[in-house]
């Protein structure tokens, strides 16, 4: 049963997305003079503060009431619509205005002749009936307005992340399995395949990184190896992973029966430690295949297995399955304790120890649970650990009895409302998905979970995400510790929240949930081809807002024009990700009618240049082309993208900007700057940037046609650029400035000039006559 807290707090936070909306300056000024649509939009909001004020309640009651559970999933539908409404509105508004180049006479035609106006009554109409008939049944349900009791919970004050550290309670059970792997504890095996079996959170993980990473492991083991599973099993994905942990490399190729071949040869005669982490797939044949190469390590070289599943223990042991139990009451408490009280003494705190050690108890002895608990609790005060500590939650969640732990549950159920929709958003996310902050970051921005300050830029989402991170809703990968990922249970949680409007896709139209009219965010799991059978049920989402995808393995992938024409119809699209498709050449003009699309990725295909008709996508806030190698040119009018902040040109051939760059006055992240030989943006055009931050390389700098422009474009004034990268002209100018000392103290690394010819030829283009060079020097 799909967890029942999805209402509540969660659909306050989108409603208050909607109030915000229906304040707009954009939303005010279209309406202005229209008064069917004013009264209409007026009528919105009390039918919207009506069903907000039962919120509270209904969250409790679909707990154990499947009718009210289905009245929130109605609700929810309705909001998104209403959400959607409200963006057609906005999205009118700006085109008008930035389309205000006909006479006052010619627009009155072409507004009295345009359908938008007498669709919009319609769709008004229908959203506010739905809404009628919602409020109207939440009497017969018995829910009950602002109930007492269920004081919202605010977002605690901000505090530095800091570092995970310590372990707790695990020592003895370490020690026993290093015993296992100890050189003076024979086995008459070949290889000993141990598994740690344990349940969702218990520490398993955590346990086979403490004995990985001991320094005996490296004086008793060869060779040693991590792989990490997922819910689907790929032979190829785990050969080449070891391969690249053994040999540090990997020459990409796909075909097993080569791979393991390699992989025999590395191990032979050679004593290997190799750990499988979460592993999931329970079929003999396939673990039987995998473990062929491995035959050929010296005597008593070990294989580490963890999972949930007795039934994958039984099928690879060949020793006894090593149970890890449930933390004792006293490391549960320490481990809690540590996240919970800032000093991490709960000494200091005597009013909140009793309290705590209650809390603790019902973590059920799980070290995850345990992290996210007292996280969630830091820096609250002793009413507001009361309340979870007595909340009737935990005995309705425990009588619902699904997989998640409730005190993992009542975790989510306590965060701010904010925070509970980014957090559910990342159900798009598949299992053991590692992703980056400003990935994330650009994907809330582009869904409007965000509220975005021109001032403070992501600063929001910065806070978001260290406060789930805190929560340890969000952990570090320990492969790079740039990139984060969720725990199995935390990714679990995430899902069941998700419901119905959540989407994974996979082979053959398989997945999490089926395609339906609720779907709004749709992940996708690239196979090597995406076919329209696969999709065949994609146009009832008339709705979509996010089509995401994920590579599951490295082979090359394709898409089909049937499939891009079909997603271009998708008109709410706010995410549209099509990374990694190799036969993508070219974007179809129709991309020019997803006009709320605010983030756009097209990395690693093969596009060679942007439609125009990308230039009227007004909202668009992310382009992302990162390692698009025949790219050689961006839409003539990118200057109109005004709401554009985040472009990523990393990798590309581009030949030069197009002209206009300096009206992007959102940009925030431009990584590449192209000054072509002509017909293209002058370098004084960065002067106007003011925002950008991140990383900047500028090319094409032989190509600057006055000595002025290069000092127009302000970059001493350019303070949040952590690195700028040269091809050795700008040096040279700013030496002979005497400003290089400056540059080099604020940004790091600067690449200086390396072929002198183009030093000399430099000196020569700005010696004679330059405004900035007055005397040689």
């Amino acid at each position: 049963m799909a967890d029942a807290l999805v209402g509540g707090a969660f659909l306050s936070a989108s409603l208050q997305v909607l109030f915000n909306r229906m304040a707009s300056q954009e939303v005010l000024d279209f309406i202005r003079g229209k008064k069917l649509k004013k009264r209409l939009v007026k009528k919105l909001k009390p039918m919207l503060m009506s069903v907000k004020a039962v919120l509270d309640d209904a969250e409790y009651k679909q707990i154990t009431n499947q009718n009210v559970k289905d009245w929130v999933a109605e609700l929810k539908d309705a909001v998104y619509d209403a959400e959607d409404l409200l963006e057609e509105i906005a999205a009118e508004a700006l085109r008008s205005r930035l389309g205000q180049t006909t006479s006052k006479k010619l627009s009155c035609l072409i507004s009295s002749l345009n359908p938008f106006n007498s669709g919009m009554d319609l769709k008004l109409k229908d959203i506010l009936g739905r809404l009628e008939s919602l409020v109207n049944q939440k009497d017969i349900l018995g829910l009950e307005e602002h109930c007492k009791g269920k004081k919202a919970f605010q977002n605690s004050p901000a505090t530095s992340l800091v570092d995970e550290s310590g372990v707790y309670g695990r020592d003895d059970e370490k020690e026993a399995t290093m015993k296992l792997l100890h050189p003076e504890n024979p086995t008459k095996n070949q290889i000993d395949v141990i598994p740690i079996v344990g349940m969702g959170g218990v520490g398993k993980t955590t346990l086979a990184q403490l004995i990985y990473n001991d320094k005996r492991v490296e004086e008793w083991f060869d060779l040693k190896a991590w792989v990490c599973f997922s819910d689907e099993f790929d032979a190829v994905r785990v050969t080449k992973t070891i391969l690249e942990e053994i040999t540090s490399s990997c020459d990409g190729s796909q075909n097993l029966n080569q791979l393991q071949l390699k992989l025999k040869e590395k191990p032979l005669g050679k004593k290997f430690l190799f750990v499988l982490d979460d592993v999931w797939n329970k079929k003999y044949v396939d673990w039987e295949e995998l473990r062929r190469p491995f035959t050929s390590g010296a005597q008593n070289s070990k294989i580490i297995v963890t999972t949930r599943s007795e039934s994958v223990a039984s099928i690879v042991r060949t020793v006894p399955t090593y149970h890890l139990d449930i933390l004792s009451d006293d490391d549960r408490w320490k481990l809690f304790a540590k996240h919970a009280f800032v000093d991490g003494s709960p000494s200091m705190h005597p009013d909140l120890k009793v309290i705590g050690e209650a809390i603790a108890q019902r973590c059920k002895g799980l070290p995850l649970v345990a992290k996210a608990l007292g996280g969630l609790l830091r820096c609250k005060d002793a009413d507001e650990w009361n309340e979870i500590l007595h909340s009737d939650l935990w005995e309705k969640l425990e009588e619902e009895g699904t997989t998640i732990p409730p005190s993992l549950r009542l975790s989510y159920y306590f965060l701010p409302s904010h925070l509970k929709r980014c957090f559910a958003y990342c159900s798009i996310f598949p299992k053991d998905y590692e992703f980056k902050k400003e990935e994330l970051i650009l994907l809330w921005m582009a869904e409007g979970l965000l509220q975005i300050s021109k001032k403070d830029g992501n600063a929001e989402g910065d806070k978001c995400f260290k406060d789930l991170a805190f929560r340890s809703f969000f952990q570090q990968s320990t492969r790079d510790k740039s990139y984060f990922v969720m725990h199995d249970l935390i990714s679990d949680l995430a899902k069941s929240i998700s419901g119905e409007f959540f989407c994974k896709v996979e082979g053959n139209g398989g997945g999490s949930y089926e395609i339906t009219e609720k779907t709004r965010h749709l992940s996708n799991i690239q196979e090597q081809y995406d076919v329209s059978k696969k999709f065949k049920t994609l146009s009832k989402a008339k709705s979509l807002r996010t089509f995401q995808t994920f590579q599951s393995s490295p082979l090359c992938c394709y898409i089909t024009s049937q499939m891009l024409d079909l997603i271009t119809k998708c008109r709410c699209l706010r995410v549209l990700t099509l990374a990694k498709y190799r036969n993508i050449n070219e974007l179809p003009e129709e991309i020019g009618n997803l006009k709320y699309l605010r983030y756009l990725n097209l990395s690693e295909t093969l596009i060679k240049c942007l439609p125009n008709s990308l230039s009227t996508l007004y909202y668009l806030q992310a382009l992302i082309l990162f390692e698009c190698f025949c790219l050689v040119e961006l839409t003539k009018d990118m200057c109109r993208l005004i709401n554009l902040q985040h472009l990523d040109l990393r990798e590309t051939k581009l030949a030069r900007m197009p002209k206009g760059m300096d009206k992007l006055k959102d940009l925030r992240t431009l990584t590449d700057f192209v000054l072509g030989e002509q017909n293209g943006s002058s370098i004084n055009e960065l002067g106007k940037l003011k925002h950008l931050c991140g990383r900047l390389a500028i090319s094409g700098l032989g190509n600057v046609a006055c000595a002025r422009d290069a000092k127009d474009a302000n970059l001493e004034e350019k303070m949040n650029l952590k690195e700028l990268s040269c091809c050795g002209v700008l040096t040279l100018i700013l030496m002979i400035e005497g400003m290089t000392e400056k540059y080099l103290s604020n940004w790091s690394p600067i690449q200086t000039w390396s072929d002198l010819s183009l030093v000399v030829m430099v000196v020569q283009v700005f010696w004679n006559g330059s405004d900035i060079l007055s005397s040689p020097k």
